[in-house]
């Protein structure tokens, strides 16, 4: 899905009281051009480290007032002061915005709580050029340091504007990637945002936006932020798909290439229907790969993706594995072992809950193998990274004797027609 990387045009008319801001098209006005409504305070950094955080961001609203004002059309700090924070939380979404800085600036923005993309005084007389500052701003500054360049920790390019002058940011975050254009240059492209203030953890699902204050003066305007829905995302997430060795692996009309219990699939429209019976697989075998399929299913739902499956059985131990297929939010399965939760190899390692899409929205998954390893990725979020070949505890005692299979057909298993499934755009590219 390619989007154009022009920004749109807004415009901000002065009216009694402060100014009528007019958003692009599908954009929210975050800052209305008049006061801090929408916003409080809140330095996470001080918060998460609280007894009580609530306790503790109570008690920075003051010094938020005393340090954060409205001038004109513009959001204003002193360089001093909790961070400006809205009120809602977000999760995949578009965000853009203008900001104006000065000498020894170093601010950023938050997205869903964590931090950053990076804001620097970019100049040698800034002091930072020791941790990169020369590269110029737009990068996710707490990004590793190993592989700054690719990783985007550092821009791709040095795009910032000289004091003075107002810089445009647009931010794509969709799961846990981001892209970043500063001043119309992409400088961040299909990077992973990683998470600071858990790395035991994936980034949330949802959380704040915070514009940190640090250093210096720096001035906002024109705050805007678009919500991403399910379909957008998907298509962001497996861009990179379309040209590459990617390869179809169901055509959308039929069942060929398909073997198993073909009963209660129903073939429409470029989508598997799901309503009944047992495993199918396709009849290729595969070794080490990475699988991309999108699914929807009904409050409730249960099945599972079989990983270099002998072609029958349970796959859930005969196979290398079944990665479960699961809405593990339901109140069903409220108290379910980790290790039975949604994109966890069943009975042997548990996945992170808590990143699908509510029943019968469409969810993106990609699944990739090598050798003994398994990498799940949902939505645009790992929830997945193991090594089955260190499992030594398993789930009700019960052993996988299929877990160290190198080679086997891919397959879904089914448990029966109170369980609906829906499957599209399945795909494999085969590794060396």
């Amino acid at each position: 899905m390619k989007k154009s990387y022009l920004l749109p045009l807004f415009l901000l008319i002065p009216s009694i009281g402060g100014f009528a801001v007019n958003p692009p098209e599908g954009f929210t006005a975050l800052f209305n051009g008049t006061d801090l409504t929408g916003w409080y305070g809140d330095n996470p950094h001080t918060s998460r480290k609280a007894d009580d955080r609530a306790t503790s961001i109570g008690e920075q609203q003051a010094d938020f007032k005393a340090h954060w004002s409205v001038d004109g059309d513009e959001f204003v700090n002193d360089g001093k002061g909790p961070y400006a924070t809205t009120d809602r939380d977000y999760g995949d979404i578009e965000l853009m915005l203008e900001y104006k800085t000065v000498a020894l600036a170093d601010s950023g923005i938050y997205l869903r709580g964590s931090p950053q993309v990076q804001i620097w005084d970019t100049t040698e007389a800034g002091g930072k050029w020791h941790i990169e500052a020369n590269k110029g701003s737009g990068g996710l500054y707490n990004n590793p340091k190993e592989n700054a360049d690719t990783n985007g920790k550092n821009p791709l390019v040095y795009a910032d504007k000289p004091f003075g002058e107002w810089n445009t940011v647009r931010v794509r975050h969709v799961g846990d990637r981001m892209w970043v254009w500063l001043n119309g240059q992409l400088v961040v492209d299909n990077a992973l945002f990683h998470p600071f203030f858990d790395k035991s953890k994936p980034m949330p699902k949802t959380g704040p936006i915070h514009l940190q204050t640090h250093g210096g003066e720096i001035r906002w305007r024109n705050v805007f932020v678009r919500e991403i829905g399910a379909e957008e995302a998907n298509g962001y997430l497996r861009e990179d798909e379309f040209g590459s060795d990617f390869e179809p692996i169901f055509n959308g009309r039929n069942l060929d290439g398909w073997m198993g219990d073909l009963k209660g699939k129903a073939v429409s429209d470029g989508i598997l229907k799901w309503t009944d019976g047992d495993n199918i697989y396709t009849k290729n075998e595969y070794v080490n790969f990475v699988f991309r399929f999108e699914f929807t299913m009904t409050p409730g739902g249960n099945n599972g993706l079989a990983i270099r499956s002998p072609g029958e059985g349970n796959p859930a131990y005969n196979a290398m594995c079944e990665l479960q297929i699961l809405d593990d939010g339901h109140e069903n399965y409220a108290e379910i072992d980790p290790r039975q939760a949604h994109g966890s190899a069943y009975g042997m390692a548990g996945a992170h809950r808590g990143y699908l899409r509510p029943a019968g929205e469409w969810n993106y998954e990609e699944v990739a193998v090598d050798g003994s390893t398994i990498r799940v990725e949902l939505n645009g979020i790992e929830i997945l990274n193991t090594d089955l070949s260190q499992v030594t505890e398993y789930m009700a005692d019960s052993e996988h004797p299929g877990k160290m299979l190198s080679k086997g057909h891919l397959g879904f298993s089914g448990h029966g027609p109170k369980h609906r499934f829906q499957f599209r755009r399945l795909s494999v590219k085969e590794l060396d």
